[in-house]
């Protein structure tokens, strides 16, 4: 079975130190396919471990381990003793991260593929990880030596872009930040509060201006243009749209991340609702 069988088309993006083993069990009801953990989370995988422990057929993917802060031995070895006790229910989510982060972050091409390497030894497939590739050159290795794609803060048609690049067998799976608030003002206010710690990082910048971005959209806090289109806001409907336009540009699945991070069930089940999931 394939990665977009086995996770349907919509998932949940959140930040490992933000779920709990009674949320992704609520996350499992309403129907979503996979709880993917973000904040970088160690590669000794507990967090993963515990919400697969606490569920009962969802995926839990990582969103992503980062190189420079986790032990390829030590992720291989933990993707080993979680796949013998929950198989099938795990992916790796495997990327660089940005250099504002880890001044070590030298040559990342390089780096990655030497990661993956020790994954290789370790004997976690290929087809077990996906890479966070949003560049042409990143998006060469991850067609050669994982299962797909998971990016970050992109839009519909860097789907299509990704699909192009990846043919048709890889998984691609986008994350999609969402407010679920119809008082633009307000969204706005909130969509500019996530996208702070982003628009100083230049590969986020970077990716936007590969986008159709400017100078002036990434500059600051953003423009309104910017801040719409990458934090899409207001009614369940309008976020359902957007969800759909990745899907149709190419991907197939897209994680869903609530802002604001606290109290997301309302949202989630209104999405859940309104895109026809069944627990």
């Amino acid at each position: 079975m394939s990665w977009s069988e086995r996770i349907g088309e919509v998932g949940v993006w959140r930040g490992a130190a933000d779920v709990d083993a009674a949320l992704a069990a609520e996350i499992e009801g309403l129907g979503f396919g996979a709880i993917w953990l973000g904040g970088s989370p160690p590669s000794d995988l507990r967090a993963a471990e515990a919400l697969l422990d606490a569920t009962e057929r969802i995926v839990v993917a990582t969103g992503i381990v980062n190189i420079w802060k986790s032990s390829a031995e030590e992720l291989a070895a933990s993707w080993q003793r979680i796949e013998a006790r929950h198989p099938g229910r795990l992916l790796l989510g495997i990327g660089s991260g940005h250099r504002e982060a880890t001044p070590e972050r030298v040559r990342p091409l390089a780096a990655m593929g030497a990661y993956l390497d020790v994954l290789d030894a370790g004997g976690v497939p290929v087809g077990a990880r996906v890479l966070s590739a949003m560049g042409p050159k990143s998006l060469t290795l991850a067609a050669e030596r994982s299962a797909g794609t998971h990016p970050y803060l992109t839009v519909p048609s860097q789907s299509a872009e990704q699909r192009a690049a990846l043919g048709a067998g890889a998984l691609i799976a986008p994350e999609q930040t969402v407010v679920l608030d119809e008082d633009a003002a307000r969204a706005r206010e909130t969509a500019r509060r996530f996208l702070a710690g982003y628009l100083n990082k230049a590969n986020y910048v970077a990716s936007m201006q590969r986008a159709g971005f400017t100078g002036a959209d990434t500059d600051g806090a953003g423009s309104d243009r910017l801040v719409d289109e990458i934090v899409v806001h207001g009614s369940t409907a309008r976020i359902a749209t957007a969800v759909r336009a990745h899907l149709e540009a190419g991907a197939d699945h897209v994680c869903v991340q609530v802002q604001p991070v606290a109290e997301p069930l309302e949202t989630l089940r209104a999405i859940a609702g309104v895109l026809g999931l069944r627990g």
